[in-house]
């Protein structure tokens, strides 16, 4: 008898654990492919899926018929042609069969400092300070700061396109302000149109740059706007806020622009002093003018008078004057005459 429970037993054991192993890969199946399978999209977030590593695309349209592709030239147009994928806006819950795998990145605007290097942290002074030469040859600081999205538009650029896409365009976004900086010349007007003032710092770059900060900035962003066709990334701003020069030439270039600051100051001095003497010397000869205007015009209208009376007849002057000389006898309370000899 207990050689026969003994076998019976130890069978029951075996299918007991047979059913446990089968239990267990049914429950792993279910939480696997069907309770995990259902997924959500936040606010800020999109996602695609992929199908055998295959993006779901949206039949044959590609991002040149976009208006993204406006920026690309000739040759761009032909190398960055990214499909049109099937995006899951925010919401859900979403579905994923188990050949399926599901991608999601952040569309929200990101600020990051333009001196980072994600690959390495410690470059550019721990991300602080971004080197660039100008062009004459002076090693500058700059400080500043980057706002960026992922393009909803081509996210297959930024998803599948590029291994590390946030390295590469803040690479590219450093290559062009670099170029720039080496470049930069400003649109100054002919010496001969300019102030003495205007012309004392001429060709010290790190001051032409200082003063056209917006004018790169804004250079920076018209040649970044093409990004979003390349590299599914658009650049919202980019804000350079300060330019450095090295410690051995700060002393001597602060020295330049007081000196700039004084003459400039003489110089608006000197003007607001002459401009006041010119304004005095135009009223003073107002006051002139008036004043002779004011002597004159009664002898003007009195020669008028007696002009009228001589063409009235040959003796209605010498009546007028007769008149004229009664009236002052009649007013005077003494009158001396002058006489002639003999009378």
């Amino acid at each position: 008898m207990s050689e026969i429970w003994e076998t019976v037993t130890g069978a029951m054991g075996i299918s007991t654990g047979l059913d446990a192993v089968m239990y267990g890969l049914v429950a792993w199946v279910v939480i696997r492919h069907i309770v995990l399978a259902f997924f959500t999209v936040d606010q800020d977030e999109r996602a695609v899926k992929t199908r055998f590593g295959r993006a779901v695309r949206l039949g044959e349209e590609t991002t040149l018929t976009l208006p993204i592709a406006e920026a690309l030239n000739a040759s761009d147009r032909e190398r960055y042609v990214y499909p049109q994928l099937k995006v899951c806006p925010p919401g859900g819950p979403y579905f994923k069969l188990p050949w399926e795998r599901v991608y999601k990145t952040s569309v929200a605007t990101q600020t990051v400092n333009m001196a980072m290097d994600p690959e390495t942290p410690t470059a550019n002074s721990n991300g602080t300070v971004l080197a660039a030469v100008t062009k004459d040859q002076l090693n500058i600081g700059l400080t500043g700061q980057i706002r960026y999205r992922v393009s909803e538009q081509n996210l297959h650029a930024f998803l599948f396109g590029i291994k590390a896409p946030v390295v590469h365009v803040l690479g590219y976004f450093v290559a062009i302000l670099r170029e720039r900086i080496a470049n930069f010349e400003s649109d100054a007007q002919p010496a001969e149109s300019q102030g003495a003032e205007e012309t004392l710092i001429d060709g010290i770059s790190i001051n032409d740059l200082r003063k056209n900060l917006n004018d790169i900035n804004d250079y920076v962003e018209r040649e970044c706007v093409g990004s979003e066709a390349r590299y599914g990334v658009v650049f919202s701003a980019s804000l350079i806020t300060g330019i450095d020069p090295p410690g051995h030439v700060d002393s001597a270039l602060a020295a330049i622009n007081t000196a700039h600051n004084q003459v400039s100051s003489e110089i608006s001095l000197a003007r607001a002093a002459a401009d006041q003497t010119i304004v005095q010397s135009k009223r003073a000869v107002e006051i002139e003018t008036l004043k002779a205007q004011a002597e004159v015009e009664p002898l003007l209208s009195l020669a008028k008078q007696l002009a009228t009376l001589k063409r009235q007849g040959p003796g209605v002057l010498a009546a007028y004057r007769r008149n004229v000389r009664l009236k002052l006898f009649s007013k005077s309370s003494s009158v001396i005459m002058e006489t002639r000899n003999g009378d």
